[in-house]
């Protein structure tokens, strides 16, 4: 028989939390409300969101003037309220508060590096396109550097003047470890570096305490969107010390092959996966013959 356990600390951040919880409450006095991209990067939660009414949209220019809108937790770059102003919508700004400060801090660095004459670079370690990354540049007009990986910012170091002061900031969830990595790596080359400490405490947190429940498992199945940027960094990671990880979107993507008789079976996920789907996947495990 499968023994089954949910780890505890997965599930959505306090950010992902709030930004629900506040379209929830909006949703249920009726009317229709527009979140700017997916409220959460999870297919089975936005089907449950839109069947109350929420609606996906990319732009503010993409709903009627006068329109309630929100912003999710990744948070806008400036001209998305400068576009809301001018068309009379109302915003429920569900921006995470540890985005909102990484927001002014490299609106900060920038001032900074740019005063007295020098011309210094804000480096982004994130996933390029990201919302979140969107909103980051556009707090400095679109002028920094954004990196996802290693080979990444190997390519970019013949365009970057190491004889001007940089600053690096993360992705708030980004992996620890590899943000490590990308700093080592601008120092090795003599860089004038700064280095932010921007990823979420809550999501760092969950990197030492994952490793420890996926060693401590036969199976890990992680439950998480496709399109989640912490989904992606906190699977791999699972995957690195359990090789019998496996990604699952719902409980209709189990497979029963992945698993043994008498396995001790880890279910966890992202911070953008709802506890009521962990539990959903977590039952579906149980009830299988295997």
């Amino acid at each position: 028989m499968l023994k089954v356990e949910i780890d505890p600390r997965s599930g959505f951040c306090g950010g992902v939390i709030r930004a629900i919880s506040q379209a929830e409450e909006f949703l249920s006095r009726g009317g229709t409300l527009y979140s700017l991209g997916a409220i959460v990067h999870n297919e089975a939660e936005l089907a449950r969101l839109g069947n109350s009414g929420l609606v996906t949209t990319a732009s503010t220019a993409d709903v009627p003037v006068g329109s309630t809108v929100l912003i999710r937790a990744h948070g806008e770059p400036p001209v998305t309220y400068e576009s809301a102003r001018e068309r009379n919508i109302r915003l429920i700004d569900c921006t995470c508060t540890v985005v909102l400060k990484l927001q002014k801090r490299i609106r900060d660095a920038y001032a900074r590096l740019h005063q007295d004459g020098r011309h210094g670079q804000i480096i982004i370690f994130g996933q390029v396109g990201h919302a979140e990354v969107l909103g980051l540049l556009g707090q400095v007009n679109g002028d920094a550097l954004v990196v996802e990986n290693t080979t990444m910012l190997e390519d970019a170091f013949p365009r970057l003047d190491f004889t001007q002061p940089m600053e690096i900031f993360s992705q708030t969830t980004k992996s620890p470890r590899e943000y490590e990595t990308i700093c080592q790596m601008l120092r090795g080359r003599g860089a004038q570096l700064t280095v932010n400490n921007t990823i979420c405490a809550q999501v760092a947190g969950r990197h030492e305490g994952l490793t420890a429940f996926a060693n401590s498992h036969d199976v890990i199945v992680f439950v998480s969107g496709r399109a989640s940027s912490n989904g992606k960094v906190l699977s791999n990671l699972c995957a690195s010390v359990n090789k019998r990880t496996y990604l699952a979107g719902s409980a209709k993507e189990l497979d029963p092959s992945w698993f043994k008789p008498d396995d001790s079976v880890g279910v966890c996920g992202a911070t953008s996966t709802p506890k009521w789907l962990l539990e959903e996947v977590a039952q579906a495990i149980a009830s299988l013959d295997v």
